[in-house]
């Protein structure tokens, strides 16, 4: 139990929470360690989300299954993530999309009554919720604007500039093959 607590104390979320809080959550079953092994899928398009989730260890990637079995990577979650913290709360709280385990995965599960109690009584657990889940919802939209409504053209064009970008070079090595 002591190295989860340690996982779990190390993630920037649960900074305000003492280990015995931690431990006494664990024992209590307000808090629940669910392991995934690589290729695992955590949730399905269009399941409901009832449990905050949190990525202790391993990769978690969100996907897009289009009707031609197309896979289209969305994002990539590791330690420290949440997982259905923006859609615990909507009115229709269903991932729209497929999640699944990269690598073998540790998730720390949390009912949503169990959250919302440990929201309204901590005021900087909440602050730190809140900002995680607005940073997440921006990196999504932002991989989302890419994709969409655009040329195959104008994608490339932007795939060239940020790949000239990351290698800081106008001759670029092209990490793929297609």
């Amino acid at each position: 139990m002591k190295q989860y607590t340690n996982l779990i104390r190390n993630i920037t979320l649960f900074k305000s929470l003492s280990e015995d809080e931690i431990i006494s959550k664990l024992k209590d079953g307000s808090f629940k360690l669910v392991s995934y092994m690589k290729d695992n899928v955590l949730h399905f398009d269009g399941e409901r989300c009832i449990n905050f989730e949190l990525i202790l260890s391993g990769k978690i990637s969100i996907n897009r299954i289009d009707e031609s079995g197309n896979l289209l990577n969305i994002a990539d979650f590791f330690s420290g993530d949440i997982l259905g913290g923006n859609l615990l709360f909507s009115e229709n709280p269903q991932y729209p999309y497929t999640v699944s385990a990269k690598k073998q995965s540790i998730i720390l599960v949390i009912n949503k009554d169990v959250l919302l109690k440990m929201l309204s009584n901590n005021l900087a657990f909440l602050k730190i919720y809140l900002e995680h889940i607005s940073d997440n919802a921006t990196a999504l939209g932002g991989k989302l604007k890419y994709y969409a409504n655009k040329s195959i053209r104008e994608k490339i064009n932007s795939y060239i500039e940020h790949e000239s970008k990351r290698q800081n070079s106008n001759h670029i090595i092209l990490p793929i093959t297609k």
